[in-house]
This record gives structure tokens, sequence and C-alpha cells, in this order.
């Protein structure tokens, strides 16, 4: 069997119908055996859905949400495939599962077990119509559930891969299929021992192909967006952003470590681990060059921002007179690991620890219940982080113009500032 090649769409590619059309057009000049698409929900399902969680919570009736987001999904069939066509039938019968989900008891002590079993429908119905839609255009596909294939712990929301199970489900199920046909598969989704649906971290698909490509010992992962490629700030934030035709794999994980939302912080380890390249390339110019993630013997000297919005500082002050000790950062990392926070930034005083973490529903209450006992606890909500590496004094400079800065902290190839905007 030839090497495989992974190909990942994102929301944004499989938005609506012409979005789908203009997927298929990119991979019917693309086609070849054996090759794996990995597709994420369509548009801005996951948050559609997230909203739906939290009108539950709310104990609000969520009937109408789950309503527009069902007409959404069939609207999108029907300008794809005849009336009479079986996906609709299908696609009805996802939502139905959705809506028996969401009858279940919920509250914030199971919310992420909860979380993980409805959000997956997103990915479900958006591969059973792409799916469907490559067998209606005449090309031989095969849709694969990803939870028979990735196989997790039961770390809901941030779960945790089983390499060895999932490289043996990938051996029995996927490479005799993918020898045969296309398969189209979800990203973001896999499933514990019990059979219980997990997910692996928002924007988790990239990992996904990741993941798969490994297993496959595939030949390269190529992640489409509606970016040239792998830029040194967001265009969307910032003007006069630069391109990289490429970047090393230490590189592009730094990067993504810092908050840049282009790749899944969790991509790049597996594929360096087997020198495979990644091709971030844009599906509204797909002939354009992108960027290629590989060993690079050339360190970047560009500098780059990344913009971490929605962020939270949490300051824990010692009350007994003591000073900051391995004791007292082991009992607030403890507490981090149980509640699966991430620190985007840490700085630590003589009688005070300092953390920058991410919005999360119900996190930052459960840790200040955990640890207010051993600390006096002060926070901060809705600031925004940001990192320069490779900064200079002039872009220094200008980051710190009109923000009420918070913490800052420089080493020698970074910057870094936790800040509100002014004004």
């Amino acid at each position: 069997m030839s090497k495989a090649i992974v190909f990942k769409f994102g929301g944004a590619s499989v938005k609506d119908a012409e979005s789908i059309k203009n997927l298929f057009n990119i991979l019917f000049k693309r086609l070849q055996t054996p090759m794996i698409l990995v597709i994420s929900a369509m548009g801005k399902t996951t948050n559609a859905i997230e909203e739906i969680l939290k009108t539950k919570l709310n104990q609000e009736d969520y009937s109408l949400k789950c309503a527009i987001i069902k007409d959404q999904h069939l609207n999108v069939c029907e300008s794809l495939f005849p009336k009479e066509h079986e996906i609709f039938e299908k696609v009805a019968f996802q939502f139905e599962m959705l809506l028996k989900e969401l009858h279940k008891p919920l509250d914030k002590e199971n919310y992420d077990e909860f979380y993980d079993q409805v959000i997956v429908f997103g990915e479900l119905v958006s591969t059973l119509i792409i799916q469907a839609y490559f067998s209606y255009r005449g090309v031989s596909s095969t849709w694969l559930d990803a939870r028979d294939l990735i196989s997790t712990n039961s770390e809901f929301r941030f779960a945790k891969v089983n390499w060895t199970s999932t490289q043996t489900k990938i051996n029995e199920i996927l490479k005799p299929i993918a020898e045969k046909s296309l398969v189209v598969t979800q990203g973001f989704i896999g499933k514990d021992t019990l059979g219980k649906s997990t997910t692996l971290g928002r924007e988790g698909s990239d990992f996904t192909a990741s993941i798969l490509a490994y297993c496959l010992d595939a030949s390269a992962v190529t992640i489409w967006k509606d970016v040239e490629g792998v830029l040194n700030a967001d265009p969307k934030k910032f003007k006069k952003t630069t391109k990289f035709e490429e970047l090393d794999y230490h590189e592009a994980a730094e990067l993504t470590y810092y908050g840049a939302s282009v790749i899944h912080p969790k991509t790049i380890k597996p594929l360096a681990n087997k020198n495979i390249p990644l091709f971030v390339k844009s599906f509204l110019r797909p002939d354009g060059s992108g960027t290629k993630i590989h060993q690079v013997a050339k360190a970047n000297t560009v500098p780059c921002i990344v913009l971490k919005e929605a962020q939270i500082l949490v300051t824990f002050k010692v009350t007994d007179f003591t000073f900051i000790n391995e004791q007292h950062m082991h009992l607030v990392y403890s507490e981090l690991e149980k509640l699966k926070l991430k620190v985007n930034l840490l700085q630590t005083s003589a009688i005070s620890i300092s953390i920058v973490i991410d919005e999360q529903l119900f996190k930052l209450e459960k840790l200040i219940l955990s640890l207010n006992s051993a600390f006096q606890i002060k926070y901060n909500t809705d600031l925004n982080l940001i990192t320069i590496k490779n900064p200079t004094s002039k872009m220094i400079k200008k980051m710190m113009q009109n923000k009420a800065v918070l913490m800052e902290q420089i080493t020698r190839t970074t910057f870094q500032i936790v800040y509100k905007t002014l004004g």
C-alpha cells in the first residue's frame, strides 16, 4: 500500500453548500488512494450547540435553537441533493439522537461529560453530508465514525489518546478501507473504554488528522484554512502580516503553545516524531504555496504576535507570613491538573503566585473553592494576553499603548502582557 495523505477541513470550509462544492473541487483534483479526509462541524455549529447547553443549564427552552441548527443543515442538503435522497433521513435521525441526549440531566458537576456526549453531533452530521455528496458526485467514499478509531481515557473535553489501542483500531478498521476508497471521518472526537464519547480539546480536529497520519505512517498532512498559510499574526486582528513559506516543527509548536489558532497545539509532536510534513493551505486559494512545517535548519527571526482573548488572571497570596515555595506551587498545580486547566502565563513573587488561564464554564469557581483555605485569592476576568516572539523595542512600545497592563513578562526571545484595553 502506498503512503496515505491526510486532509483536514475546518468549519469555515464546510459552512454552506457552496463551500462543500468548493471542497469537492479541491479534493477531486488531488484524489489518490489512500486518502483520509478529516472534517469539522459546519460553520459555527459547535458554538451553537454550546449555546444550547447554556440554555439548558439555565433551565430554559432550547427546542427552538435545536430546530434552527437542524434547519440550517437540511437547507444545505436541499442545495446539494435531490429531495428523495437518503441524506435527509440520516440528518433528521442525528438530530433526534441529539434531542435524546439533551433530555438527560445536566448540572455543573457532570457538565464536561454531558458536553462531550452532545457536541459530537456537529461533526457526525457534517461528515454524513459531505460523504453523501462525494458519493452523489461519483467519488467512491466511505464514512467512518472516528470514535471507532480514536481510543482515549475518560478526561472529558480534554481526553488523552491511548496510542496503543488507537494504532490497533486503525490497523484493523481504517487501513483496509482506505486501500479501496476515500475515507471521510470526523475531527475532534474519540471514545473511552466505557463507550462514551470524548473530545480532544476545542479545535481538536487538527490533532485528529495528526493522530491518523502518525498511525498510518502517512506521507503528509494538509490543513485547509481561510488564510494563505501560517502568518506571523492573525490578519483579522493585526495589519501587515507576513506569511511563512516554511517553519520548523519546534517553531510551530512554540507558536501553538502561546495560543496561535491556526494549528491545534497537540498537532505538531506526532508528526515531528515521524518526520511527516504538515502543510497549511487556503481553501480559498488552493493552488497557493501555503506553509510547509518540517525540519528547518535556519532559525526564524521574524517577530510573531499571538493574541489570546477571554483570559483570567488569578493571584494566590500566602496568608501565614511564609514565602512561596515548592509546596505552594504543587498545591496550585495539583488543582489545575484536576480541573484540566492550562496555565498560559505564570509569575511568582515572594508571597504570591499569579497565573493566567482560559475562561471555562465553572472552572474558576471550582478552583477558588478548592484553594481558598490555603490562599487569599484575587482574580480579574475579560482580559487579553499578547505574546510577541522575537520582539523589537518598537513593537513592545507600540503594544503597551492604550492598555491597562496587569502583568508583564520578558525573556530572551519573548515579550508578554496581560491587559485590558483602555477606552
